[in-house]
């Protein structure tokens, strides 16, 4: 609720002609500036702006903690030394609002690195009380809803998202070095794919046909390979319709890139490479701590074969399972299976005996044929595929495949996955009619990955949920808030 003693100032401001939503400010430096030069910049004249999140009077004199986007820095300021109109605004600033300042950098007589104020204006007024400024938000539900509160109150939440922005910020220049374009693919399509998930649905009007949002731009991607560019990334939001929880969020980020005349051997090096060296730059080590436990990203990465520790683990050789079998296997290993299928119920075998135990970076090799329709058959046993996922701290970061380029073979992928989706499975894809026609063209072989962004942050910033990482994660709407947008809406 807006506070009542907020808008009495606020009135007050508007009798003394003191605007208090101007148009512009001169911000001259940032406080890390301050900090950081103050040998340079001592007594000298400089401006700055940002939020009051600590405000109090010694006497006459005002102190005040002004944040910006690159930190604190403290501000003093007494009726006396600053302008008439300043010393009027003075006494009617609150906690969160928003000023800029001009005055002389100094030390405070405790010794604290200040700006002594000649001016002070008012940039924007407060109308609600901010979160305070040493505790923050302790409601995490209405940290994720109103994130604007949560930066505002929380270093440390401002701090994952710089590093987000390094992190992306590396692996983009990583990747033009190595003669890569970035491009940008439809997030509406008219048939979903390049994954197992649930998708959103949506309506166009105009063309009065159903669309999807994206699970995957992977199909796109490849049609770029096939078209003659060599080597291809985009940063790209996909959206799967899926539980929300500590590891998933219905949009998120995913990283993908393909090389024409690649294969997986290549980019399990390319991935080590880009990784390990993105965590010595970022960290200056390669070792970082999650949730207690430390793991390091010093290549070469470990190596295990899916089909070897599964059978190793629990006796049980998914390399030749059917689909017969799943049912009585699920009950005996104590597995509850929504969809009845082998490939679920691999899944879910390497869920229970393997993920778990995957701390440092491992690349888990070579998965059964039938859990992987984009992909070329393992070279010397067709009964598995040229597949590889990175696991860090028993989650999953990457998935790369040898492209599979038989359109024929591809075809009859497709078909399976379809017929699934027919018996009633809601993350089988149904056929992309196009993408096998553009393969029919010629596809070169292919290597290709997918990096989730969401999950390599969680782990290189050491949080536990991935609502942490994403600015704007899902949330379920307050039902007060729906209501009163829609009584303000009908008014």
């Amino acid at each position: 609720m807006v506070d009542n003693a907020r808008l009495e100032k606020l009135k007050e401001l508007k009798e003394l002609g003191i605007s208090a939503f101007p148009y512009t400010y001169r911000q001259q430096k940032h406080a890390s500036e301050i900090v950081a030069k103050f040998d340079k910049l001592n007594g000298k004249k400089v401006s700055v702006a940002g939020r009051v999140m600590r405000l109090r009077q010694l006497g006459k004199l005002y102190f005040m903690d002004l944040f910006d986007s690159s930190g604190k820095i403290q501000i003093m300021a007494r009726p006396e030394s600053v302008s008439s109109g300043s010393a009027k605004l003075l006494g009617l600033l609150d906690v969160g609002d928003i000023i800029g300042v001009s005055g002389v950098v100094t030390k405070s007589n405790s010794g604290e690195i200040s700006v002594d104020a000649a001016t002070v204006t008012l940039l924007a007024k407060s109308l609600m009380q901010p979160p305070e400024k040493f505790h923050g938000l302790s409601d995490v539900e209405l940290r994720y809803r109103k994130r604007y509160l949560d930066i505002m109150s929380n270093q440390e939440a401002r701090r994952i998202f710089v590093y987000r922005a390094k992190i992306i910020d590396y692996i983009r220049n990583f990747l033009n070095k190595r003669g890569y374009l970035e491009v940008e693919t439809p997030i509406l399509q008219p048939v979903y794919g390049g994954a197992f998930a649930e998708p959103f649905i949506t309506h166009h009007n105009y063309l009065d046909v159903d669309m999807y949002l994206r699970i995957s731009n992977e199909l796109y991607l490849k049609r770029l390979i096939i078209g003659g560019y060599e080597r291809v990334y985009e940063f790209s939001k996909d959206f799967r319709n899926e539980a929300v929880d500590a590891n998933h969020n219905p949009e998120f980020t995913l990283l993908e890139f393909y090389e024409a005349y690649s294969d997986y051997n290549t980019f399990m090096k390319l991935t080590e490479k880009l990784l390990s060296g993105m965590v010595k730059k970022l960290y200056g080590s390669y070792d970082r701590t999650y949730q207690g436990k430390t793991i390091s990203f010093k290549p070469p990465f470990k190596r295990i074969y899916l089909v070897d520790e599964i059978k190793k683990k629990s006796g049980i050789d998914i390399a030749e399972l059917t689909d017969d079998a799943v049912e009585e296997i699920a009950k005996k290993e104590g597995i509850d299976l929504a969809i009845k299928n082998r490939y679920h119920l691999a899944d879910a075998l390497f869920d229970k005996y393997v993920q778990k135990d995957l701390s440092d970076p491992t690349f888990v090799l070579d998965y059964p044929t039938y859990m992987c329709s984009l992909t070329k058959d393992k070279r010397g046993d067709s009964r598995l595929s040229e597949r590889f996922e990175l696991f860090v701290a028993g989650k999953e970061i990457a998935n790369c495949y040898s492209e599979l380029t038989d359109p024929i073979q591809q075809r009859a992928k497709f078909e399976e996955e379809d017929a699934e989706r027919r018996k009633g499975d809601p993350e089988a894809p149904p056929i992309d009619f196009d993408f096998i026609e553009a393969m029919e063209y010629g596809m070169p072989p292919t290597a290709g990955i997918g990096i989730g962004i969401d999950r390599l942050v969680m782990l290189l910033e050491n949080v536990g949920s991935i609502k942490e990482v994403i600015l704007f994660p899902t949330t379920k709407p307050q039902a007060s808030a729906q209501a009163k947008g829609s009584a303000e809406a009908g008014k």
